[in-house]
């Protein structure tokens, strides 16, 4: 017979939280210790998303990420992503305490003339029109395509985000583009081969957001 936990709706995530904690070293062969205290919390709300322990195997911090992200969030820098499902998985009501905003333009008429004329996806020219100068954070969780322009777009100082969570998913060009992220320095959170997704760059910001409101 089945044997359910008996557990208030509020205490879900706290308990879901303390049992990634108790079964981690198992789970992973590592230590929490072996991570910054930001950088863990960063990983446990994405295992917590994905209820997978090996994503710790795939996770990159590089450059100061968590310590970046905290800055830029607090200076009231807005977030630009790459899908709408990243955009309303991320917690607005954190981030409107500092002033920022999140943005997504892959829907938008603009972006769509200028794909058709360009030749490129929805998910490259919404990246060309989302420059701005007040930027905190780009975060990447479906099209490679938006992560690579993102790049360009920083090669040609057109860009400057305080950080870059790319974790882009799939078969084509999303590991390379992952890979290509980590030959540029600047703060970054990837997840190294195919896996990816907009739950796992929206949970990455949420934990940077809660980092920079404590």
């Amino acid at each position: 017979m089945v044997q359910l936990q008996d557990i208030a709706p509020a205490e879900i995530e706290a308990e879901s939280f303390r049992i990634i904690e108790s079964e981690f070293t198992e789970q992973t062969g590592k230590k929490i210790s072996d991570y910054r205290e930001g950088e863990f919390r960063v990983l446990q709300r994405v295992i917590h998303a994905t209820g997978d322990f090996s994503i710790a195997e795939s996770i990159v911090f590089q450059h100061d990420p968590v310590d970046a992200a905290v800055d830029a969030f607090r200076r009231g820098g807005d977030i630009v992503t790459d899908v709408n499902m990243v955009a309303s998985g991320i917690s607005r009501n954190i981030l409107s305490k500092f002033g920022g905003t999140v943005s997504c333009r892959v829907s938008d008429e603009e972006t769509a003339d200028l794909a058709r004329k360009q030749g490129i996806t929805r998910s490259d020219a919404a990246m060309r029109l989302s420059c701005t100068d007040n930027l905190a954070a780009i975060a990447v969780g479906n099209a490679p395509t938006a992560l690579i322009a993102a790049l360009r777009l920083i090669d040609e100082q057109k860009m400057q985000p305080g950080l870059i969570v790319g974790v882009p998913v799939g078969f084509v060009n999303a590991a390379e583009s992952k890979e290509m992220l980590k030959q540029y320095k600047i703060p970054a959170i990837t997840i190294t081969g195919r896996r990816g997704g907009s739950p796992i760059a929206a949970a990455i910001i949420n934990a940077l957001l809660r980092l920079a409101d404590q």
